[in-house]
């Protein structure tokens, strides 16, 4: 069984202070103290990777536009401060010029940080643009990339991306129905799992869970984990990790725990 460090993992940033996926996000993210930057990519109509959680800007922007049809000039006006709304209900981020950043300038702007990448297109097409930036700054292994999309994150593998990966939904599903008598024959692929404590009925936060998985050599990541007391169960029953909109609230139990 392998040991895995202790990890917080900012969210989209640090996205409960400031509008997600933005440049002040993850700089609020670093400054706290985090260990990996987790976002998500989507591809422009021009085949540029954007910093993009949702395929449109609606939610993020107010835009009825989907990013790919869009070029990289036409996200660039979107205002992303705009979808960031504070306790009482007001976007005090609209008009400050916040814009959707690419994946080139965001590890550009921190070259000695870890991030875990969310592919969120489902189609293949979009794994050379992503490899081809991370290759241009020599990044991968610093990155650790995912995907819901089974087909994505096997076209990662098959690319010979060096990095880390995550393991895709039905991956996952496959893991959860493998009987443990089976376990220590099973070839793993990928080097991490990361999942909600709950889908549905099903427990995925129990100590055998967790176990199983790190008996096959899996890191643990928890999403979306913002109590404090939650973290701290997690961690007892052995998490890895916890992705967290919150990284300021988490880290002092993260801390006691590595």
């Amino acid at each position: 069984m392998i040991a895995h460090e202790r990890r917080l993992l900012g969210h989209r940033g640090a996205c409960a202070e400031l509008p997600e996926n933005s440049m002040p996000s993850f700089e609020r993210a670093v400054a706290i103290g985090v260990d990996v930057l987790e976002t998500d990519v989507h591809l422009t109509a021009d085949g540029h990777v954007v910093i993009s959680h949702d395929p449109d800007g609606r939610r993020a922007a107010g835009v009825a536009e989907a990013i790919a049809t869009s070029s990289l000039e036409a996200v660039r006006r979107w205002d992303i401060g705009w979808g960031h709304r504070d306790a009482q209900g007001a976007r005090p981020f609209a008009g400050r010029g916040l814009q959707v950043p690419t994946l080139d300038e965001l590890l550009g702007a921190f070259p000695a940080m870890r991030f875990n990448v969310d592919i969120k297109p489902e189609s293949p097409a979009v794994v050379g643009p992503v490899l081809e930036v991370i290759r241009r700054h020599d990044a991968s292994a610093r990155i650790c990339l995912a995907s819901f999309s089974g087909r994505v994150i096997r076209a990662v593998r098959r690319a010979g991306f060096a990095g880390e990966t995550v393991l895709a939904q039905d991956e996952v599903i496959a893991l959860l129905a493998a009987p443990s008598l089976v376990l220590d024959r099973l070839r793993p692929v990928g080097t991490a799992v990361q999942i909600p404590t709950h889908q549905g009925l099903l427990d995925l936060a129990s100590p055998r869970f967790i176990d199983k998985c790190h008996r096959l050599g899996y890191r643990v990541d928890y999403w979306t984990i913002n109590d404090p007391d939650e973290a701290d169960t997690l961690l007892s029953r052995g998490a890895d990790g916890l992705i967290s909109d919150d990284p300021a609230a988490l880290l002092p139990v993260v801390d006691r725990h590595r």
